[in-house]
């Protein structure tokens, strides 16, 4: 399409040369470039849909990890750097010099104490915007098995959406990132995971990639993005990000262990640790870099790959080891050029976080406005409120209800546990209490702690989903791609109305096989449902705070059985001791077996000796029925409230990805 609208223009154009050299050839598009990569040496031109720049500086940072006897061991000493935008850095070094480290640290993804600045175009990093200008693709590939390819690119290309970009939807973007990242072929299947069919775990790495990719940040870390993939795909993956970077002036920080030749030729930069502890050895051009070992008197044999080279000579106890001579030559020849970079950085400042991102909104809102009108009725743009998030709340929570939906229905367990096992356990529980409706006051009895118990040990069930659910919304999280209320929200909107009618069947189910009385459906229903809101609260309450799932049910099963014992019928009031009895206030069994018991004992025939019987024995009050019922709504409202407010909060402030 760009070809031919250069030659249209071409031929409207009076003829001043016949010399075809004279027009200018036609800029290759981003998704040309992916199609078709450069070759090796031509220039990749800056793109009108650039980002804003970014360049990227730190200085003396440090990390020390505390040993099981409480020493502290260095891992990484005080290093300081200066990165240019629009650069592919690569950060190599052996195991145990602190690259991740290093790249966490960068990113602001270090959750352990460390030591040091970090400067966004020479201004301190902003900690509550720098995620909406970065993005971070991690070693861990964890995304739901039930999602195909493309969704899961385009969940973070819509969450995490740039104001700048200028394509002309979305799924453009979409479409060239699942090119180039080579893709095509498996856009539709699923991602899959250990119990679900999907793609390999090459692809899957490729997908995470691109996931990053997709959310169009100013900076772009990752963590060993090439692990796992075959020396091709590697080379694929890395040509993608250089031409990212160039067309759209992203600084991308790169973890990568020992690439081959043609892979380390597409860096711009090369950081370079030696291990024991981690100390910087080299920061500089990678073009540079084989003739600055053989300026330090270590020329790089033919034949051999130059990165395994560096990294013979910088790794404590190889045979080709020249740590001390390399610590020596980098202190000499760039430690102090490396210096004034930082502080010519830091004191020429550039835009801050801030400023980028009302840019971009400010872009984003005139070409708006163009489209609404022009001249003097055009509506004034007003730039809105930087957020943490790219989009609000309302936008984040269609977006995760849309994928919570796609992924139940695709999922067969998702449907039935919650519908399947409640159905059943009526079936079998009811069988068991089959007329109990028409026999005496303690059979009917049994039946509503049986009928109550199956609902209180539903919830238990979901737990493991719970915190595996959880952990994915932690990563997504930390990404700024939404925030944990929007998630828990639309978490509730499915799992809810699922375990609801899951236990308005095993309700409906047990009372028929039963045949109780009518009069008493209404009250068993009330009180059912509100047990089970309470402990589907309690339920989330602790998966959202436990550490995982066997703290879950550490937690969970001591509050179901203290719940059950106390239901004022197996132990009541007056036998438990008086250090015990307050806890016959908060439970949620004894204000449910209470109302249900009272319900059966007024519907009693006046001459049954058994019911009789059973409301001396538990002290039947038919004047404080109405109010203890109030103070067990009014107890059980509040429960709901408390643990859904430590839902959140536990949500929020525990259990964060540690690093």
């Amino acid at each position: 399409r760009l070809e031919m609208a250069v030659a249209a223009a071409a031929a409207a154009a009076p003829s001043c040369s016949m010399d075809s050299a004279a027009l200018p050839l036609p800029r290759r598009s981003t998704g040309h470039l992916m199609r078709q990569p450069p070759a090796a040496g031509e220039t990749i031109e800056k793109s009108d849909n650039a980002v804003q720049a970014a360049s990227l500086t730190f200085t003396n940072l440090t990390f020390s990890a505390t040993l099981p006897g409480g020493e502290k061991k260095t891992i990484l000493e005080p290093c300081s750097g200066y990165l240019e935008p629009g650069q592919l850095v690569a950060i190599m070094g052996p195991s145990g010099c602190g690259k991740s480290t290093l790249l966490d640290m960068l990113a602001m993804k270090k959750t352990a104490d460390y030591t040091g600045q970090v400067w966004v175009n020479g201004r301190l990093r902003n900690h509550r915007l720098f995620r909406r200008v970065s993005a971070y693709v991690s070693q861990e590939d964890i995304m739901p098995p039930h999602w195909t390819v493309k969704e899961a690119i385009t969940f973070n290309a819509v969450l995490k959406q740039n104001p700048t970009r200028k394509h002309r939807t979305i799924e453009d973007w979409i479409s060239v990132l699942i090119a180039s990242f080579g893709l095509n072929e498996v856009e539709d299947s699923l991602i899959g995971g250990t119990e679900v069919r999907g793609i390999s775990g090459g692809q899957r790495r490729r997908v995470t990639l691109a996931r990053g990719v997709a959310a169009h940040a100013s900076l772009l870390f990752a963590d060993e993005p090439t692990s796992g993939l075959s020396a091709t795909d590697a080379e694929l993956c890395i040509q993608a990000l250089k031409i990212i970077c160039k067309r759209l002036h992203v600084t991308c920080v790169v973890v990568i262990h020992q690439p081959r030749a043609e892979v380390a030729e597409m860096f711009d930069t090369l950081v370079l640790l030696s291990s024991d502890p981690g100390r910087l050895v080299y920061f500089g051009p990678m073009a540079n870099a084989t003739a600055y070992w053989k300026d330090l008197g270590f020329p790089v044999p033919q034949n051999v790959n130059p990165t395994d080279y560096f990294m013979d000579t910088v790794t404590p106890g190889t045979r080709l080891n020249e740590v001390d001579a390399m610590l020596a030559g980098f202190r000499e020849r760039q430690l102090p050029q490396l210096n004034k970079q930082v502080d010519d950085a830091i004191q020429t400042q550039g835009m801050s976080i801030e400023d980028m991102l009302t840019m971009s909104d400010l872009r984003r809102l005139e070409t708006k406005g163009l489209k609404q009108g022009c001249g003097p009725r055009r509506p004034r743009l007003t730039p809105p409120q930087l957020r943490r998030h790219a989009i609000p709340f309302c936008g984040q929570f269609w977006v995760l209800l849309r994928r919570k939906i796609t992924l139940t229905i695709r999922n067969p367990m998702a449907v039935a546990l919650p519908l399947g096992v409640p159905v059943v356990q009526g079936l079998i529980i009811g069988y068991l209490f089959v007329g109990t409706g028409t026999k005496d006051i303690q059979r009917q009895v049994m039946f509503a702690f049986c009928l109550l118990t199956m609902l209180c040990l539903a919830g238990t069930m979901g737990l493991i989903v719970l915190i595996t659910e959880r952990t994915l919304m932690k990563h997504e999280a930390s990404e700024a791609l939404y925030s944990e209320g929007a998630w828990a929200l639309a978490q509730q909107c499915v799992d809810i109305p699922l375990a609801l009618l899951g236990a308005i069947l095993n309700v409906a189910i047990m009372s028929f096989w039963a045949g109780l009385n009518p009069a008493l459906l209404k009250t068993v229903g009330v009180w059912a449902l509100l047990l089970f809101f309470v402990y589907d609260s309690l339920f989330a309450f602790i998966g959202a705070v436990a550490a995982d799932t066997r703290q879950a049910q550490v937690l969970a099963s001591p509050c179901v059985s203290v719940f059950m014992l106390f239901n004022g019928f197996i132990v009541t009031a007056k036998d438990a001791p008086p250090t015990l009895r307050w806890i016959f206030q908060i439970s949620p069994n004894a204000y449910a077996m209470d109302a249900i018991v009272n319900a059966m004992l007024a519907n009693a025939k006046a001459d049954d000796f058994q019911a009789t019987m059973f409301k001396q024995m538990v002290g039947f009050d038919e004047k404080a029925v109405e109010s203890h019922a109030m103070k067990g709504f009014e107890v059980l409202g509040a429960m709901i409230v408390i643990l859904r407010i430590g839902q959140m909060l536990g949500l929020k402030y525990l259990n964060h990805i540690k690093r």
